[in-house]
C-alpha cells in the first residue's frame, strides 16, 4: 500500500479538480469577523465540555470557523464551498455569559485549494483565543457525494 506523507492511504487516484488560482476574489489579507454574545446555550456545561458555565471551547471554535468562511463570502465561484481541515486554537481565557465576543479570520496563505488562516478571539477584556484555522475549497456536488457514500472510500 502507498502511503501519502500524512500517513493516510491514498484515495481512488482522482483528485478535486478546484484550483484556488481560477478565483481572483481570493487573496492574502482578505478578513472575515463573527460576533456572539455569550448565552446559557454556549457554555461548556451547555456542550458538554466541562462543568462550568462559561464560554465554550468548542463554540470558540466555531466562532473562528464563522469568521473564515464570512471572509470568503462572496468569493467562491458557483458550486464550490469550503470545508474544514485542520483547527489550531489555543483558547487563552474565559468569558462570562452576557459577554461579547468577535473572532476575526484573515486569510494568509493559498496553497493549491488549502486556505490558511490566522484567527483571534476577543472579547470587551482582551484575547480570549487565537490560533490558526485551515479550509479546504471543494466542489460542493462531489464533496456531497463522498459523504453520502455515493463514491467510496479506499479499503484500508
Amino acid at each position: 500500500m502507498t502511503l501519502r506523507r500524512s500517513g493516510v492511504p491514498p484515495r481512488s487516484g482522482r483528485s478535486y479538480r478546484t484550483t484556488v488560482a481560477s478565483f481572483p476574489g481570493l487573496q492574502p489579507g482578505r478578513v472575515g469577523t463573527a460576533t456572539l454574545v455569550v448565552t446559557a446555550d454556549d457554555t461548556a456545561l451547555a456542550l458538554g465540555s466541562g462543568d462550568v458555565p462559561v464560554l465554550a471551547t468548542p463554540r470558540v471554535v466555531l466562532l473562528a470557523e464563522q469568521a473564515a468562511v464570512a471572509a470568503l463570502a462572496a468569493h467562491l465561484p458557483e458550486g464550490s464551498t469550503t470545508v474544514g481541515h485542520r483547527v489550531q486554537l489555543d483558547h487563552l481565557a474565559p468569558t462570562a455569559i452576557g459577554g461579547t465576543v468577535t473572532a476575526e479570520a484573515t486569510l494568509r496563505t493559498i496553497e493549491g485549494r488549502r486556505l490558511t488562516f490566522v484567527v483571534s478571539v476577543r472579547d470587551q477584556r482582551g484575547l480570549v483565543a487565537a490560533g490558526r484555522l485551515t479550509r479546504v475549497v471543494v466542489e460542493r456536488a462531489r464533496f456531497l457525494g463522498h459523504a453520502a457514500g455515493s463514491d467510496p472510500r479506499p479499503a484500508d
